[in-house]
């Protein structure tokens, strides 16, 4: 049974480097029906940074969710998959794929690093707003996440 008047904090890495991506990401999880803290970093070596534990970010919690771009300066996304999903600390967090990608490469290559779902960004407001809802819905209060340390 839940504790529907205390439910447990979401914490969530969003991983993307267009600021306009992250911020209509942002304002659609502040109207989450969940409790989330949603942190953002700009690029791949931020996310490893981030995921590590290492510099500014010392302090910051494990992520329950990744939602990744793969078009990533320094260090893109498919080498932050590959990397987490190589790491015995870090591999059990789920990783959502957020792209501008259609590419069917990028699709098989995400799967087969263990990516945990591809979905491509709409164009339309609409539709990226669906997505997040769609994210938040699933992965927020369907799915029951590993507990991080």
């Amino acid at each position: 049974m839940t504790n529907e008047t205390n439910p447990k904090l979401i914490d969530i890495l969003l991983v993307e480097d267009n600021k306009a991506d992250s911020r209509l990401t942002q304002e659609f999880f502040k109207d989450s029906k969940i409790k989330n803290s949603l942190f953002i970093v700009e690029d791949g070596v931020e996310a490893i940074n981030f995921l590590r534990k290492r510099g500014k970010f010392i302090d910051v919690p494990c992520p329950d969710l990744i939602l990744l771009d793969l078009n990533l300066p320094q260090k893109d996304g498919r080498e932050v998959l590959a990397e987490i999903k190589a790491d015995d600390n870090l591999k059990r967090i789920p990783v959502v794929i957020i792209t501008s990608s259609k590419a069917e490469e990028d699709i098989l290559k995400s799967y087969n690093n263990h990516a945990n779902c591809f979905i491509t960004k709409p164009l339309d407001l609409n539709q990226f707003e669906n997505i997040v809802r769609s994210i938040e819905d699933f992965w927020m209060t369907i799915v029951k996440l590993p507990k991080n340390e």
